[in-house]
């Protein structure tokens, strides 16, 4: 994954940009330090990635962020390789909060993943993370075919398909999020927020977004 507002990663998908807040969960303890809950930071929900920063509820709480691609996870302890070269530790703590499609728990997770984490720099110099977005990815396409389970993308010139998951849901020049997909038309230009499919390159589709 890449770090910059709309650049691609090694592995050649957009990701995801900054972070947002809303609300406080709870805290753990690791190493004598205090990790505050996913919505001290900022909120989990996929939209919480993208979000301009605000405020922590807690003032004691820096918030850190770091991306890359999993390339170990040794009990809680996740090895990420950065889209730039550097490389993160970052500790899954029980009051780390996964996000995966939906809101899901840490045994979802798996070697090859891209990732997105927020969290507190520790003094060993790991990032113990109070959210992890696995393979999210929000992208500028345009709707190239449509299927019952299925929307063809073009990006960048690279086709792309989306997979319809229970979760997919369509917005209209700005209106309220719907599960009706029946009113998308090939050549919409569409924002799409979904999570990227390692094994195949496609993306479970969350929200698309036309007309807007």
């Amino acid at each position: 994954m890449s770090s910059s507002a709309h650049g691609t990663s090694s592995h050649g998908t957009p990701s995801p940009r900054r972070l947002g807040r809303r609300g406080f969960l709870g805290s753990a303890a690791i190493g004598g330090a205090t990790i505050v809950g996913a919505s001290a930071l900022g909120a989990l929900d996929a939209d919480a990635a993208f979000a301009a920063p605000g405020p922590s509820l807690d003032p004691a709480a820096t918030g850190v962020f770091a991306e890359g691609r999993i390339g170990a996870i040794r009990g809680g302890l996740l090895h990420v390789a950065g889209s730039l070269g550097e490389t993160h530790r970052i500790q899954l703590t029980n009051a780390t909060s996964v996000w995966k499609v939906r809101p899901t728990v840490a045994d979802a997770i798996e070697v090859g993943d891209g990732l997105y984490a927020r969290g507190v720099r520790m003094p060993d110099g790991s990032v113990a993370a109070d959210a992890v977005w696995v393979n999210i990815v929000n992208l500028y396409t345009e709707i190239r075919g449509l299927t019952k389970d299925r929307i063809h993308l073009s990006h960048h010139d690279h086709e792309l398909v989306g997979r319809v998951v229970p979760e997919t849901a369509a917005s209209y020049a700005g209106g309220a999020l719907t599960a009706d997909l029946t009113r998308l038309r090939i050549g919409q230009p569409a924002q799409v927020l979904g999570a990227w499919r390692p094994s195949d390159g496609s993306v479970d589709l969350v929200r698309v977004t036309v007309g807007h």
